[in-house]
C-alpha cells in the first residue's frame, strides 16, 4: 500500500521519509537535486552511507512477495539486506509477470521506507529483451517484448530504430519499477571467439558509438529525469580485446592485450557515452597486459583496481563525474553450491578483501558490484585506511542519480499500468519487425529469396511446424519437399566446470565436419535455405558451399525468420566472418576486422545487377 503524502503549513505535499513531522530540504521536490543531496548527506549515519556503496543481486519471492531468506544466488534475505545492511541498489534476476513484478517493486519500496531516512531502492537489471538466458550477462524476454540481441540492432545500423528499441525498453522497465539498466554494452566485437559479443553492437567503432548514444537517449532521455532509466555503459575502457577470445569472468581469461595498438578504437564509444551524459560506467574484469598510454605503461591489474584507467583516463582526461560501478565480485570469493569461485581480483590476487576494497576506492570506484560486505568498509574507516570524506564523495554521486530519477518523490508503480504496458501488442509487433529486419542474407546465387510461393511443400529443422506453415505445407522428409529450411546455432565448445561457464559460448568457430555432408544430402532432394544464429562469428564457408541460400540472424523467433525469408531481411553483418580458425588465431584481438575476411563487416548479399 502506497504511504500517504504529508502536507506542510504552506500546503506543500511531501513524503516524510524520516518521519519527523516536517518538510526537510531533502524531501522538498522544489529544490534542485544537488541541494537535496547536500542536505541528506549531513543527516545520514556512516552505516547508511556505506550501504549506498554496494550493489548486489536480489531475487523475488512467490506472487510478487519479498524473499525473506537466501535465494539461488542472493546470499541474504531482503529485509536483512535493506534494513540491516542499508543497501539500496539491487540487480533483480528472475521476475514473474508484470503485475507480480510491480507488486514486488512496491513491496520493496515500502520496506525501504522503514529505514531511518527512507532512501528509496534503485532496482537495476541486465538486458532482458532478447533470447539468450545467462545469469551472468542477461535474460530472455519472458513477459517483456522480444527484440533481436543488440548484435541485431548493430546489423540494422539504424540509430532511429535503436532509439525506438530503447524507448520501448524504458517504458517496460519503468512500468515494473526498474529504474537502472546495467547496459548498453558498447565494447567492440574485435576478437571473434569472445563470448560476450551478442550484447554488443558489433566491431565498427563509429557504428557502436552512434548506436550506443541512440540507446542512451532512448533510456535516459536528453537529461536524466523522473521518466528515465539510468544507464550503465560497459565495460570501460572496452572489454573486447580478450587474449585468445577467453572471457575475464574466468581466471584463464583475465588478460586483455593490444598487439595492434588499437586501444583508441575501443575507447571511442565510451568517449561518446561520457559526452551523452551516461549515468554510470562499469569497468571490466580484464587486466591490461602490455598497454602503454601517454605517461607510460598501464599497471597490469584489473580495470576495477586500475587508478590510471579510472581516475586518470576516465575522471581526469574524459572529465567524467558520474557513478563508477565495478563489475561483480571483485572482493570476496563467491560460494555457489559446492563450488568456491575465486574473486575476480585479477592482478591483485595477493591482496586480502580489505586491501582489494581499499584499492578500488583509491582507483575511483564508487560502488562494489555483487558485494554486500558492508562490515569490511566500516572496518577500513575504523582503521583510518578510508576516510568518511571518501565515502561521502561516492555516496553523493549515487544519491544524485536517485534524486534525478524522482525516486525520493515517488518510487511506486501501478500494477494495472504494468500489465497494460509490458508486452503490449504494439511493443511486441515492433520487436518482431526488428527481429525480421535484422536478418542478413549472406548468399543466394540461385535467387531463392525472398520466398513468395505459399503453395509449396516445406521440410524444416529448428523451425516449429506451426511457424513454417506460413511458407507452405510442412512435410516430414526432404525427399517429399519443394524447399528445406534448416536453422543452426553458431558453433562453440561446451564448458561446464565453473559456475556460469556453460552459459558463455567460447572456443572454436568451426562447425562439426559432418554438418556440410548432412546439409548436402538434404540439398540433393530439394533447394536448401540455412539460417545461422550468430552470437559470435562463425566459419561459414562450408555451410555456404552446402546450401542454396544462407542467412544470419541474431535473435529471431520463428515467425520473424519466416517474415525475413519472405522479404523483410535488410541487416548487414555487424562483424567480419573469418575464412578459417587459422585466420582467427593469427588475428590481433584488439583490431577491428580481419585482414582477409570471407565476408566483411557491413556485408549483405546483393543480387547481381540489382
Amino acid at each position: 500500500m502506497r504511504p500517504e503524502l504529508q502536507t506542510d503549513p504552506e500546503g506543500v505535499r511531501y513524503r516524510d521519509l524520516n518521519r519527523n513531522g516536517r518538510l526537510d530540504p531533502f524531501e522538498d521536490a522544489r529544490l534542485v537535486p544537488e541541494e537535496r543531496v547536500a542536505d541528506l548527506l549531513l543527516r545520514l549515519s556512516l552505516e547508511e552511507k556505506i550501504g549506498l556503496l554496494f550493489h548486489t543481486v536480489i531475487e523475488t519471492g512467490p506472487g510478487g512477495s519479498l524473499l525473506e531468506g537466501p535465494g539461488v544466488i542472493c546470499k541474504t534475505g531482503t529485509r536483512e539486506v535493506v534494513l540491516g545492511k542499508h543497501l539500496t541498489h539491487f540487480n533483480v534476476h528472475a521476475l514473474g509477470g508484470p503485475r507480480e513484478a510491480a507488486r514486488w517493486s512496491n513491496a520493496l519500496q515500502e520496506l525501504a521506507e522503514e529505514a531511518p531516512h527512507g532512501i528509496p531502492v534503485t532496482v537495476s537489471t541486465d538486458p532482458r529483451h532478447g533470447f539468450a538466458e545467462n545469469a551472468g550477462a542477461g535474460f530472455a524476454a519472458g513477459a517483456f517484448s522480444q527484440w533481436p540481441e543488440p548484435l541485431g540492432m548493430g546489423a540494422l545500423r539504424d540509430p532511429a530504430a535503436c532509439r525506438e528499441y530503447a524507448e520501448v525498453v524504458r517504458r517496460e522497465y519503468v512500468a515494473v519499477g526498474i529504474r537502472a539498466a546495467l547496459h548498453p554494452t558498447i565494447d567492440l566485437a574485435t576478437e571473434p571467439r569472445w563470448a560476450r559479443q551478442q550484447h554488443t553492437f558489433g566491431q565498427d567503432p563509429a557504428v557502436v558509438a552512434e548506436l550506443g548514444v541512440a540507446f542512451l537517449r532512448g533510456l535516459q532521455g536528453e537529461i536524466l529525469g523522473p521518466g528515465s532509466v539510468a544507464c550503465t555503459a560497459k565495460h570501460f575502457p572496452g572489454g573486447g580485446a580478450q587474449k585468445d577470445g577467453e572471457d575475464a569472468h574466468f581466471p584463464y581469461g583475465r588478460e586483455q592485450v593490444y598487439p595492434a595498438g588499437r586501444f583508441a578504437d575501443h575507447l571511442e564509444p565510451f568517449r561518446d557515452a561520457v559526452a551523452a551524459g551516461v549515468a554510470a560506467m562499469m569497468p571490466y574484469y580484464g587486466m591490461p597486459v602490455g598497454l602503454e598510454l601517454a605517461g607510460g605503461p598501464v599497471p597490469e591489474v584489473g580495470f576495477g583496481f586500475n587508478r590510471r584507467i579510472l581516475q586518470g583516463l576516465l575522471r581526469e582526461e574524459l572529465g567524467y563525474d558520474g557513478v563508477v560501478l565495478s563489475d561483480w565480485e571483485l572482493i570476496n570469493d563467491n560460494h555457489v553450491g559446492d563450488q568456491v569461485l575465486p574473486a575476480r581480483a585479477w592482478g591483485v590476487e595477493h591482496l586480502d578483501p580489505l586491501g582489494r576494497m581499499e584499492l578500488m576506492l583509491e582507483a575511483g570506484c564508487d560502488q562494489f558490484g555483487g558485494e554486500e560486505c558492508v562490515e569490511l568498509l566500516a572496518e577500513l574507516v575504523a582503521l583510518g585506511r578510508v576516510s568518511e570524506r571518501r565515502i561521502d564523495e561516492s555516496a553523493a554521486r549515487l544519491l544524485l542519480v536517485k534524486f534525478r530519477l524522482g525516486l525520493f518523490d515517488d518510487p511506486y508503480v501501478d500494477e494495472g499500468v504494468a500489465a497494460e504496458t509490458v508486452g503490449c501488442h504494439d511493443f511486441v509487433a515492433a520487436g518482431l519487425a526488428a527481429q525480421a529486419a535484422s536478418v542478413t542474407v549472406l548468399n543466394d546465387p540461385r535467387g531463392l529469396l525472398p520466398l513468395r510461393d505459399r503453395g509449396i511443400r516445406v521440410y524444416v529443422e529448428g523451425l516449429a511446424a506451426e511457424d513454417a506453415t506460413a511458407l507452405g505445407t510442412v512435410v516430414g522428409r526432404p525427399e517429399d519437399a519443394d524447399l528445406a529450411v534448416v536453422r543452426l546455432e553458431a558453433p562453440f565448445e561446451p564448458r561446464s566446470d565453473l559456475f556460469l561457464e556453460a552459459w558463455f559460448r567460447a572456443g572454436s568457430l568451426d562447425f562439426p565436419p559432418g554438418l556440410p555432408v548432412r546439409l548436402s544430402r538434404i540439398r540433393a532432394s530439394c533447394p536448401l535455405v540455412v539460417d545461422i544464429t550468430l552470437d559470435r562469428p562463425a566459419v561459414v564457408g562450408p555451410v555456404i558451399d552446402a546450401a542454396d541460400a544462407v542467412v544470419a540472424s541474431y535473435g529471431t523467433s520463428g515467425p520473424a525468420l519466416v517474415a525475413a525469408l519472405r522479404g523483410q531481411a535488410r541487416g548487414r553483418l555487424p562483424f567480419d566472418l573469418p575464412r578459417s580458425m587459422d585466420d582467427v588465431r593469427q588475428h590481433p584481438p584488439d583490431q577491428p576486422g580481419l585482414d582477409d575476411p570471407l565476408l566483411p563487416c557491413g556485408y549483405r548479399w546483393e543480387r547481381p545487377g540489382a
